[in-house]
């Protein structure tokens, strides 16, 4: 008897920081676009596997597994790394939802590669990867205060409730952009979204 090995199409990864402290930060913004995500596939990213939690589902048509990395954000690549050479992944379909402090909290951006911008989970999943040629959708948590404010200490915030309300059509839109990028690709979710 011959099994076949589960393959899926694209990797989706929602980037945050594990444990129920951490829940409503601004880092955690790509773990709530996930569940969003989980939510329209009608499943639940509770598999642990990869370093990760992980689910696979249907989503526009395409087997996607959803991945939550467990490393804490600085060490994301290990997971994403795991994941994309079990399922040998292209990098150009492993899709990465993170937080954005250079954007204001209610918009998002989709970019079909970059850099890191100074952001610890991308830095890790780029040097893991060896490249930088994957999308992702950025959600906007806002700048800090002021100059001399902790960066650390700012994404590890929560969101006050005017914040929160911004918040929710924004996880929307990134979780609709996910939908629009893997079926027609990084321009197309661009062209839609990045205007909102």
């Amino acid at each position: 008897m011959f099994f076949k090995k589960s393959t899926v199409d694209w990797l989706i990864v929602g980037l945050g920081n594990p444990g129920p402290e951490y829940e409503k930060t601004r880092h955690n913004v790509g773990f709530r676009a996930l569940e969003l995500l989980a939510k329209e596939a009608g499943v639940k990213v509770d598999r642990a596997k990869f370093r990760a939690l992980t689910h696979t589902a249907e989503l526009a048509g395409q087997r996607v597994l959803l991945v939550k990395p467990q490393t804490f954000m600085n060490n994301s690549g290990e997971a994403v790394q795991l994941a994309a050479m079990f399922y040998k992944v292209p990098i150009s379909h492993i899709l990465v939802l993170s937080d954005d402090i250079s954007l204001p909290v209610g918009k998002i951006r989709v970019r079909p590669e970059g850099s890191a911008g100074g952001h610890n989970g991308l830095k890790s999943i780029i040097s893991r990867l060896g490249s930088q040629d994957f999308p992702r959708v950025k959600i906007g948590v806002g700048a800090k205060p002021h100059p001399d404010y902790d960066l650390a200490d700012w994404v590890l915030s929560r969101f006050p409730a005017e914040e929160e309300k911004a918040l929710a059509p924004a996880l929307e839109h990134a979780a609709g952009a996910v939908l629009e990028l893997i079926q027609n690709g990084p321009q197309s979710a661009a062209a839609k979204y990045n205007g909102l």
